[in-house]
């Protein structure tokens, strides 16, 4: 074994903080991050099936990750160091379409065919699932044999019992599945992905198994505050998470959830500020003489008495999203906010002596003109009024699946950055900018609005250097081509969205 990635999978292991892990079941499960562990061990998803998996009678789990080195042969797991290729089954946690490269080297690093047709019929199960499989998983499809969709903390578990009951036969296990709700089979189902699941509710709040100093959320437990979100965000994947609703975590169980040993707590959830009694559980938790931290801030919800308990809690940055340069391109996309809110936040970012707001935002939306950043250029004026130190993190827009936007281009690479080069003309001794890259962002794209070719053309990419210039080639080929929004009965809320935009386009 590499030296230097034992001494590094015995540091992160002997760092955990609360971890019980549990070391033999009859059905061992390797269960892999397609990124480095810092990012693992602060993936709350990741935590919760390892722990799901662990709760088995007759499973036990242990984790792997991507290896920060290249030199290595064989991916081992942290708790037993024995390669992941000795388990008998194999699964992966995806969080999104960049880390498909991640997959590829990990399962090189297993000693496995990259793609599951490859693979004998004596091949450990290869299964996935994560937040990825909320929009279009179809790209990862040929690198597994059945994926979990939607929220898996109960599909886990009724895929580990078929495959068990099947005599760990790989293809009886997926012929199976494939008829089951939740369950997607790459190999039958082609890019005709079914509906995802939803978890029962004993699985809210979700916690930390442990936490540990090599977390990107250092020594952080986080626990859910919120399942789901109520809001309708035109461009966002988590309206389809909710099957109706968010759901809350009862102050009483998410307080009881955290630890003695946690000296800082994330709230996690994607509308945390969306529950009716947030800032009590923020003063409970500042109150034990814990710091705090939450994981997405709105700015029509923020009030002087949630921000105060961030403050007492160790908050630094206020962060919360304009998305559109505009109040019309807000409005286009069903987001409540409005300047009079970002505003308010600034206000309340200086008053409670928060060192930074940070605004997110999106460019290359529908309908977005350079007019649209004049009135962003006057917002930050009045951000800037309030607040000496505004950031601004910039992302191109990316059309993800089954939203009501799914299927609108790329606005393009050159108009991303003609546009941050107006930002940063125009808001200059203003506001910092922070964009992402505008050449990956549409490689994402192209993964969010692919199929499973697009998938293919990934390997190509990553023999050919991994760089841009290797997957703009491997998507040259016309089987990666966006195919357009899947074909569905336009729901009430995305009938209102187009109804917004032909206002706007007459405007």
């Amino acid at each position: 074994m590499h030296q230097n990635y034992k001494n590094s999978l015995i540091k992160f292991r002997d760092a955990e903080v609360g971890y019980e892990a549990k070391f033999s079941a009859d059905l061992e499960v390797a269960l892999v991050y397609p990124s480095p562990y810092r990012i693992a061990a602060a993936s709350l998803g990741f935590h919760s099936i390892v722990k799901v998996v662990n709760q088995l009678e007759f499973a036990c789990a242990h984790r792997a990750a991507l290896p920060e080195s290249d030199e290595l042969d064989v991916l081992r797991c942290l708790e037993s160091l024995r390669p992941v290729s000795d388990y008998d089954a194999i699964g992966y946690s995806v969080a999104y379409e960049m880390e498909l490269s991640g997959i590829i080297k990990t399962l090189r690093l297993c000693g496995l065919p990259t793609l599951s047709k490859d693979r004998p019929e004596s091949a450990p199960l290869v299964f996935a699932g994560g937040p990825l499989t909320f929009s279009n998983p179809a790209p990862i499809g040929p690198f597994f044999d059945v994926i979990c969709l939607g929220e898996g903390e109960d599909l886990v578990g009724q895929l580990l019992q078929t495959y068990e009951n099947c005599g760990r036969d790989r293809k009886k296990t997926i012929n199976l599945l494939a008829e089951s709700p939740g369950f997607y089979v790459p190999s039958l189902h082609g890019d005709n992905v079914p509906a995802i699941a939803r978890a029962d509710e004993r699985h809210v709040p979700a916690q930390s198994q442990f936490t540990t100093p090599y977390s990107e959320l250092s020594n952080m437990h986080l626990t859910e505050a919120v399942r789901g979100c109520s809001r309708g965000c035109n461009y966002c994947v988590m309206r389809r998470s909710t099957n109706g609703g968010m759901r809350l975590g009862l102050p009483e169980k998410v307080l009881a959830s955290i630890p003695d040993h946690a000296t800082r707590v994330g709230l996690v959830g994607a509308s945390v500020t969306d529950h009716p009694q947030i800032a009590e559980i923020v003063e409970a938790v500042v109150a034990s003489g814990r710091e705090v931290g939450i994981s997405s801030l709105r700015a029509d919800k923020l009030t002087e008495r949630l921000v105060a308990g961030l403050a007492a809690g160790g908050y630094r940055t206020l962060t919360v999203a304009a998305d559109g340069a505009s109040q019309k391109l807000r409005f286009s996309m069903d987001r409540r906010t409005n300047d009079g809110h970002l505003i308010q936040s600034a206000k309340l970012a200086k008053a409670f002596g928060l060192k930074t707001l940070k605004v997110y935002m999106m460019v290359g939306l529908p309908e977005e003109t350079d007019a649209d950043f004049d009135e962003l250029t006057s917002l930050i004026q009045k951000l800037h009024q309030h607040h000496p130190r505004i950031a601004l993190g910039v992302s191109p827009f990316v059309a993800k699946r089954h939203t009501p936007l799914d299927g609108q281009p790329y606005a393009g690479i050159d108009v991303v950055n003609r546009r941050l080069k107006i930002m940063r003309k125009n808001l200059k001794g203003m506001a910092e900018i922070r964009p992402t890259s505008a050449r990956w962002a549409w490689v994402e794209y192209m993964l969010a609005q692919g199929t499973q070719a697009s998938g293919l053309a990934v390997i190509e990419a990553e023999k050919n250097g991994g760089n841009f210039a290797a997957y703009k080639k491997a998507f040259s080929n016309e089987a990666c081509r966006p195919t357009g929004p899947i074909a569905k009965v336009p729901s009430s809320s995305e009938r209102a969205t187009a109804q917004r935009l032909k206002v706007i386009r007459s405007s």
